[in-house]
């Protein structure tokens, strides 16, 4: 193999990972629907209840640093809207959650329904708009809300 050629498979492979990566990245922090299967038990997770409309489920650890920052922001919105409740559960010492509920990353938000029921999915720090528009689509759809 020549110094060209191998310069050239390096350039390719470079240009691979960074689109992987790029694809990766753009795929974080944005709603994924879910197939709304999974009705999520509040005695499981340590909490009473869950929320009249909706519930934002956050998903953390001690060690990670984002996670105070979606805290904040989803503690806001729940705050500002009647019958939204906002958990934060610390996957540190709760290993059997976070493999019941798949989470590889922290944090993790999942948007419950009123029955409890998982409607949407954000890996990573969600923007408090995308929330919000997630958290709007899942209480109208609710017909007693």
């Amino acid at each position: 193999m020549s110094l060209s050629d191998a310069i050239m498979l390096l350039a390719a492979l470079l240009a691979a990972t960074v689109g992987v990566g790029g694809l990766i990245r753009w795929q974080q922090n944005r709603p994924r629907r879910v197939d709304p299967s999974e009705v999520v038990d509040p005695h499981r997770l340590g909490a009473d209840k869950l929320g009249s409309a909706a519930t934002l489920l956050q998903f953390s650890t001690e060690m990670c640093s984002r996670c105070p920052g979606v805290h904040r922001t989803l503690g806001q919105v729940a705050g500002g809207r009647d019958g939204v409740l906002h958990l934060d559960i610390d996957l540190t010492h709760r290993p059997d959650i976070a493999k019941h509920f798949h989470v590889l990353q922290t944090p993790t938000t999942l948007i419950l329904d009123r029955n409890g029921v998982v409607q949407t999915r954000f890996g990573g720090t969600p923007s408090r708009h995308a929330v919000e528009l997630e958290l709007a689509r899942v209480t109208a759809t609710d017909p007693r809300v």
